[in-house]
């Protein structure tokens, strides 16, 4: 998430449903995967009690944890939700949805998944970017029985602090030393050359920490690629930063469809996918991409992981009339 926000650039082809439909999570690695194959049905520590910080269920055979990392509050003044429009058009979307009408409430929660004996993190929260508000992970990870050295792989959906935050440790240094932080290559690429002024107005706070922590780690991969056979595949979703990538996870039938920022709210984004927001480097492309992801969800019924919506983020994208709402479970 970041308030910064470029120029909409001319909107390319756009093929979201498409490669969703390719993204089956058999068949064979490829060759931007440095990973074995998981075994999903290997044997696997018995699934967490839920709590406040943790809550666990199941992909199939894949046992997940959404983690929360906290939370943000933003104001109804259409410098984030709804620009163009007015305060009080995001309110009466609001208020008929039985939320208030201002301030806006955003969560945060990455996603644990285990996969044999790789255990997988979607995104790393804000660290501590977002003040007291948020950086929560390590309790919920706690919560959820694994030490930040267990985990084998990290996948960003994108630049911004409140997904990368958490990848340095109080000392600045890499928060999981074990794990390769798997991030699109127009990702790592942007990331590594932005200005101080914009690394700052994207929620990092140490720009050339963060770069020198993850270098080592690196593994980059091209739009729809499969990063761990047979478990997780990347769905290119550009318009909210450059790389922008979803990431579908499964096991046979069962998939989770991880959307990352592609939506930030769970009215607003859902409902008016075509408003803009400022947190898209790329408004037009954004709102492209929200409504491709939309109309293919609620088609297929593909099963949802919100990073932004309601704790624990999971549910499934329903048509309602001319439009859409999100169904949590």
């Amino acid at each position: 998430m970041s308030r910064s926000r470029s120029a909409a650039s001319p909107l390319l082809a756009f093929a979201l449903s498409a490669a969703l439909a390719a993204c089956s999570p058999s068949g064979a690695p490829s060759g931007e995967a440095n990973a074995t194959p998981a075994a999903a049905e290997a044997a696997v520590p018995a699934a967490p009690a839920a709590s406040e910080d943790a809550r666990p269920f199941a992909i199939g055979t894949l046992q997940a944890v959404a983690l929360r990392d906290g939370g943000i509050t933003l104001p109804n003044d259409n410098k984030v939700f709804g620009v163009g429009r007015t305060p009080e058009e995001v309110a009466a979307l609001l208020t008929a949805a039985g939320l208030p009408g201002d301030p806006l409430q955003v969560s945060l929660q990455p996603l644990l998944v285990r996969a044999g004996e790789r255990v997988l993190l979607f995104d790393t929260g804000a660290g501590g970017s977002l003040g007291e508000g948020a950086g929560k992970l390590g309790a919920a990870l706690a919560a959820a029985g694994v030490a930040p050295g267990e985990v084998t792989d990290i996948f960003i959906s994108h630049y911004h602090g409140d997904h990368t935050g958490g990848l340095l440790d109080a000392q600045g240094g890499p928060a999981f030393p074990n794990a390769t932080i798997h991030i699109a290559a127009a990702e790592w690429e942007h990331l590594r050359g932005l200005d101080p002024e914009t690394a700052r107005s994207s929620l990092i706070g140490d720009h050339a920490a963060l770069v020198a922590a993850m270098t080592p780690k690196v593994a980059t991969f091209a739009p729809g690629a499969e990063l761990v056979p047979g478990v997780v595949k990347a769905v290119s979703t550009t318009g909210h930063t450059p790389g922008h990538a979803a990431y579908l996870i499964g096991s046979g039938a069962d998939t989770l469809l991880y959307v990352g920022d592609t939506m930030h709210h769970h009215v607003v984004s859902v409902q008016k996918p075509e408003w803009p927001i400022g947190f898209d480097g790329d408004a037009v492309a954004g709102a492209a991409s929200r409504g491709a992801l939309l109309e293919q969800a609620a088609g297929s019924g593909q099963r949802v992981y919100a990073v932004h919506f309601p704790f624990p983020g999971l549910g499934r994208i329903e048509r309602r009339g001319e439009g859409y709402a999100w169904a949590a479970e």
